[in-house]
């Protein structure tokens, strides 16, 4: 078992979260909202109506929860490699398709845990109103997460807290598979042969590029997910369902809807993900350090 996987991932995906958050609450606003038209005109718009916080909405949840669930990534990932290797026998190679599935085994393990918080932050990073109050501005639904969490399962149940998990593991397994199969096959062939590590230029142009290969997959998936998760909020439910979902917004809007997102989706990604393999890369070297095994 390696622990060592579940700790960096954590660290990777907390400083993940603070590098990309600005421009997440931005997708999240122009997948779900007409009022945004495009990326800039949604930036000018939040900075003069709630100022530079309306970006951070909903922070202090992703960053506890998402390092919870890069944890569970990461960790998912290295120990599926590791019983795959072992299935094949000793001293075997992981294959590409070792690769893909144990990605996709870590983003749908991920889900259990992660989907709460998804929900929560898109509810605030949606909710325009500035808390600076005035004649102009209603008074903001949620007062911040704990607070929505709370809300969300006394009007909504318990299951209220997992709406959208389906269309999120559909989003996330084949994104993650993705995203690894990218960094690995980069990381390699960018390596010469015989070094053990990657140079770090490497790691970062890989992280960064995976990020993107990732979100190309699941941006499409992530626009449903984000108008399931709001159905409902402001006025009656649209939708009855995943498909339903799928079905409206491709005949009321086309298919162009789908990727509205994807350029800042993979702007965000590139920078997020070369802090993210990083971080998780300087971690794990720490932690598996010869000096910590002697120690322990």
């Amino acid at each position: 078992m390696h622990f060592a996987d579940f700790l960096a991932g954590s660290v990777g995906g907390a400083c993940g979260v603070a590098v990309g958050y600005p421009l997440d609450t931005v997708k999240v606003r122009i997948q779900t909202q007409k009022q945004f038209t495009g990326i800039w005109q949604c930036i000018v718009m939040t900075v003069r109506k709630e100022g530079v916080h309306g970006f951070f909405k909903g922070m202090a949840l992703p960053v506890t929860t998402i390092s919870l669930t890069s944890s569970v990534v990461f960790g998912t990932y290295r120990n599926c490699l590791q019983c795959l290797a072992q299935l094949r026998g000793i001293g075997a190679h992981n294959s590409k398709l070792d690769i893909f599935l144990s990605g996709l085994a870590g983003g749908v393990a991920q889900i259990s845990v992660m989907s709460p918080g998804d929900l929560v932050k898109v509810r605030l990073q949606c909710q325009t109103e500035s808390k600076r109050g005035g004649m102009n501005h209603g008074k903001p639904r949620y007062r911040g997460p704990i607070h929505c969490l709370l809300s969300i399962a006394k009007h909504e149940g318990v299951s209220g807290l997992y709406r959208g998990a389906v269309p999120l593991a559909l989003r996330d397994g084949p994104s993650f598979a993705t995203y690894f199969l990218t960094y690995n096959t980069l990381c390699s062939r960018l390596t010469p042969a015989g070094q053990k590590e990657p140079e770090w230029s490497v790691v970062l142009l890989s992280g960064g590029v995976a990020g993107m290969a990732g979100w190309s997959v699941g941006t499409p998936m992530d626009v449903i997910k984000a108008r399931l998760q709001l159905d409902g909020v402001r006025q009656d439910r649209r939708y009855r369902g995943l498909v339903h979902c799928v079905t409206e917004t491709l005949r009321n809007e086309g298919p162009g809807v789908f990727f509205r997102s994807l350029g800042i989706n993979c702007l965000r990604a590139f920078p997020v993900n070369m802090v993210v393999f990083a971080v998780y890369e300087v971690s794990v070297r720490v932690l598996r350090s010869p000096s910590l095994d002697q120690l322990s």
